[in-house]
């Protein structure tokens, strides 16, 4: 519990300070309608937005026990590696195949080992969100994502 404070405050004060900073870019006179500021306040009310989240789930579990902390074994680091390993194959994959497709095979690695069994899920979410986040980086904000082998 004294962690999930702890985390919460860092997360409320990395909040104030990202919209200070935000606010001290220069806004232009000419060019995107948005501003330079757009992106920055999104990701700012996404840490905002996780707070709460945070905060809403102290709350309910304020008076359940704590389950009493497990050392640690072998297959917990062994995961935290392959994970980290992953991580950098999607990374290094990422422009030769492009946003999309790297993505995609990143996020059914992921959901197929942690969320073993459900196949439709795994595979709907590791398609539709690299899509949607993609139509709304280059659609909407107008921002380039590596292409790669897709033509568009």
């Amino acid at each position: 519990m004294t962690a999930d404070r702890i985390i919460l405050g860092v997360t409320l004060v990395l909040a104030a300070l990202y919209f200070w900073a935000t606010q001290q870019i220069p806004s232009l006179e000419i060019g995107d309608p948005l501003g330079p500021k757009a992106f920055p306040r999104l990701l700012g009310i996404g840490l905002l937005l996780t707070a709460a989240l945070l905060a809403g789930e102290m709350w309910k579990a304020r008076h359940e026990k704590p389950a009493p902390a497990e050392p640690g074994s072998m297959v917990h680091y062994l995961v935290v590696g392959g994970v980290a390993v992953w991580t950098w194959l999607y990374f290094y994959s990422f422009e030769p195949l492009g946003f999309i497709i790297a993505t995609v095979l990143y996020l059914l690695g992921l959901t197929g080992y942690f969320n073993r069994g459900k196949w439709i899920a795994n595979v709907s979410t590791a398609i539709l969100f690299p899509v949607f986040t993609y139509l709304m980086f280059t659609k909407g904000l107008g921002v380039s994502l590596a292409r790669g082998v897709l033509p568009f």
